[in-house]
């Protein structure tokens, strides 16, 4: 019988030739696939319309609490006293978007703080996280005020309320 050896460099590039082919390989199903257009896969929600209350009756910098866009969704409305990016009055969801903690707001330091794992977000600047274990942002609840009844409506979230797939149930 013949000893066959095999030198450890010519089996190392063999191996390393072998599974760059292998990695390479165009599966046949998505050669002739029909490319879908991105906005055909996009999602429109509806978001219902609730009013939050009126502006002249808000406290300066104090979270009052509400839910939106249903009952399992808690959220703060705050008037911050000053001009910030989208008006004086902000709305933010109330869960971590690390998992979901429920945040409280400090009026001391003006941020979102979490208790859970210490993130903290700014609402003078669109629900930023600033520092922790979070990845984003605060969601954003957007409101519309309406002047000639002094209200403010809650319309619709910019972010991902957490642990959902879609912000409407």
């Amino acid at each position: 019988m013949n000893d066959v050896r095999i030198a450890r460099r010519f089996f190392l590039k063999s191996g390393g030739v072998a599974v760059v082919a292998g990695s390479t390989v165009i599966p046949i199903h998505s050669v002739n696939a029909t490319p879908v257009p991105a906005d055909a896969m996009g999602t429109t929600l509806l978001y219902p319309r609730k009013a939050i209350g009126k502006v002249k009756g808000m406290p300066v910098n104090q979270a009052i609490p509400f839910s939106y866009p249903d009952t399992s969704s808690p959220c703060y409305a705050i008037r911050m006293g000053n001009a910030v990016p989208g008006g004086d009055i902000v709305a933010f969801s109330s869960m971590c978007t690390h998992m979901g903690c429920p945040v409280t707001y400090d009026g001391g330091t003006r941020t979102f703080k979490c208790g859970c794992h210490y993130s903290i977000f700014d609402p003078e600047n669109s629900g930023q996280m600033v520092c922790g274990q979070a990845t984003e942002d605060l969601p954003k609840i957007q409101l519309e005020y309406n002047s000639k009844i002094d209200s403010i409506t809650a319309v619709g979230v910019d972010g991902l309320i957490y642990g959902r797939q879609f912000n409407i149930l």
